[in-house]
């Protein structure tokens, strides 16, 4: 535990190039700098810390596993990461065993007091302050698809919003919240 204090702070660049050279250490540096955050995401969209835990941990083998499809020309390390933890999410929700152990679990293990002040908060990275500069349309589509795990399809279902207009917010929010975190990178 003490190990992760005394390992110095890495730049995303520095991170990226050891990935790159499959150093193991350098998932250890990765793991210390984003699980938490990581881990936050796919709780709010599974729910059950258990499933949680599994998620991220599949999550950070593919990670590792796929990492030569990182393009650092496409998105910041941080984003492809995320999308591949809510990928991994929304597979372990729509997954026959998930939905099966949801109806079997015992009705208060499904109730969540929430997220300490000690795990993710959004805010913290910023994305929350990202999102609420979006249109009130935009930022519901994100919100949906973002934190809630909906897909597009579902989120047209639900709100009987044409599909075409769906992914039209989804493509504009995102191309609005990619200027946003150029400008801070």
């Amino acid at each position: 535990m003490a190990d992760k204090y005394l390992r110095p702070k890495l730049s995303e660049e520095e991170l990226i190039a050891r990935l790159r050279d499959r150093d193991n250490s350098a998932m250890s540096t990765l793991y210390d700098m984003y699980s938490a955050t990581l881990y936050g995401i796919v709780l709010q969209i599974v729910k059950i810390e258990e499933t949680a835990e599994d998620v991220l941990q599949d999550a950070l083998v593919k990670i590792w596993n796929s990492f030569d499809k990182y393009d650092p020309d496409k998105g910041r390390l941080f984003t492809w990461m995320l999308n591949i933890c809510r990928n991994q999410a929304i597979d372990a929700i729509r997954s026959k065993q998930h939905r099966v152990s949801n109806k079997t679990e015992d009705f208060s293990a499904n109730i969540r007091s929430g997220l300490s002040s000690e795990d993710f908060k959004p805010e913290h990275i910023g994305v929350r302050d990202m999102i609420d500069n979006l249109t009130p349309d935009q930022k519901q589509v994100i919100d949906l698809m973002y934190f809630e795990g909906l897909s597009q399809s579902e989120i047209a279902d639900a709100y009987n919003i044409p599909l075409g207009t769906v992914k039209t917010r989804a493509r504009s929010a995102v191309k609005m919240l990619s200027k946003f975190f150029k400008g801070r990178a």
